[in-house]
């Protein structure tokens, strides 16, 4: 991932108008109940954007590792730097969500049971789906950023747990939040077509004519233009 100061200043401009609307800077509460629902209703709004940017981060990240698109399609070079971007984005709008969460003395969660699996006193299965899709979510950026310290092979096979993370935060989403119910139609908008997306791509895969395999000695046939190694790596 490449966060560049652009980025970081776009986050923290976010961060700082989050954090401006809950603590009453601007438009003053005019009750104590209104106050106190603020931060909740901040990180709901929060946590709903990070959930549609990690869709599109997870369905560009299904353009660019489809069987198709080593061959066909070749959008690498355009698709990925945006892959890249709603990952840094992603990470953002998490990072703010579970902080609301976690200082939010209504949402009853706090700092352990935004950290740590199981903790938090509030619908605590959903919110434990969230923190453990969090971590997952961390560790397939991690591997992907570091692939050379992965044995050959492992990168692709490690990065595929983004789909199970995907299915937990979709999980956390519709379970946590008092507001799941009214929000469902968004969420079957936007989780099906993953569903659709990540069913397509094994289809393909697995129906996908094998290379026939190459006697010693005797250098492996080419198809087409042959792809610099750091974009291969990204689409194999």
């Amino acid at each position: 991932m490449r966060v560049s100061a652009p980025v970081l200043i776009a986050i923290g401009a976010i961060a700082v108008l989050v954090a401006i609307g809950v603590t009453d800077q601007v438009l003053p509460a005019t009750d104590a109940r209104t106050a106190e629902l603020r931060p909740w209703i901040a990180a709901r709004a929060v946590g709903v954007m990070a959930y549609l940017l990690l869709a599109l981060e997870v369905a560009t990240g299904l353009v660019l590792s489809h069987p198709r698109n080593t061959a066909e399609w070749r959008k690498t070079k355009q698709v990925f730097p945006w892959h890249e971007m709603l990952t840094v984005f992603t990470f953002g709008f998490l990072a703010i969500h579970g902080v609301l969460l976690a200082v939010d003395r209504f949402a009853n969660v706090g700092w352990l049971g935004a950290l740590i699996p199981g903790m938090s006193a509030y619908r605590t299965p959903a919110i434990a789906l969230g923190t453990i899709a969090a971590y997952t979510m961390l560790f397939t950026a991690i591997t992907a950023k570091w692939t050379r310290l992965l044995p050959s092979g492992w990168w692709l096979k490690v990065h595929r747990v983004a789909a199970l993370t995907f299915l937990m935060t979709w999980l956390h989403a519709v379970l946590s939040g008092t507001d799941g119910g009214a929000l469902l139609p968004l969420y079957l908008v936007t989780g099906l077509p993953i569903l659709a997306g990540v069913v397509h791509r094994s289809w393909t895969a697995r129906s996908r004519p094998q290379r026939p395999a190459v006697p010693a000695g005797r250098p492996a046939p080419t198809l087409g233009r042959q792809a610099p190694a750091a974009v291969t790596a990204e689409e194999s």
